[in-house]
C-alpha cells in the first residue's frame, strides 16, 4: 500500500519516525515534505499529500503539524478526502470503520512516538465496515462537498 505523507516544521520529527516505521513494515511511503525544520506553511504539504490520495496515486495519507488541526483542515478541502485528526487508537479505528477516512492527521506536539505508531497501525489495518448506514452517511458528506466545492 502506498502512503502519502506531509508535514510542516512542527510535524517533521514525528513524520520521519512514522515514515521509518511504515517502510520497515513494508508500506511504500511517498513523502511530500517538508524535509527541513525551517518554518513553513502546513497547507502546502497537506494539499500535496491530499491530492495524491484524491487522485489515486496513494491509497491513504498521513499528515502531521504541531497540533494536527491546521493540516487536517487543509487536507479536507480537497474533494474526496476524509481526513481525521486522531490522538488515540480508538478514534483511528472508528474513523476507518464508520467514515472510511482515507487520511490521518496527527499533532506532533501532542502525540508521542509510541502512541502515534499505534494510531497509525490501527488506522492502516482497520477496514471500512461497508455497512449501509455508514455508506449512506458518507454519501451525504460527498453531496455536501459537491454542493459547496467549486
Amino acid at each position: 500500500m502506498k502512503i502519502a505523507m506531509g508535514c510542516d516544521h512542527g510535524g517533521l520529527a514525528l513524520k520521519q519516525q512514522i515514515a521509518a516505521y511504515l517502510t520497515e513494515a513494508g508500506y511504500e511511503v511517498i513523502d511530500y515534505g517538508t524535509h527541513c525544520a525551517d518554518s513553513c506553511d502546513y497547507p502546502d504539504f497537506g494539499l500535496a499529500a491530499a491530492e495524491a490520495v484524491a487522485n489515486g496515486e496513494c491509497e491513504r495519507g498521513i499528515v502531521v503539524c504541531t497540533t494536527g488541526i491546521g493540516i487536517s483542515i487543509a487536507a479536507n478541502k480537497v474533494r474526496g478526502i476524509r481526513c481525521a485528526l486522531c490522538s488515540e487508537p480508538l478514534s483511528a479505528k472508528m474513523t476507518r470503520l464508520h467514515n472510511d477516512a482515507n487520511m490521518l492527521a496527527l499533532g506532533g506536539a501532542f502525540v508521542g512516538v509510541n502512541l502515534a505508531l499505534e494510531i497509525v497501525r490501527v488506522f492502516l489495518e482497520t477496514p471500512f465496515s461497508g455497512e449501509e448506514k455508514h455508506m449512506r452517511r458518507i454519501g451525504k458528506i460527498a453531496a455536501i462537498e459537491e454542493k459547496y466545492s467549486r
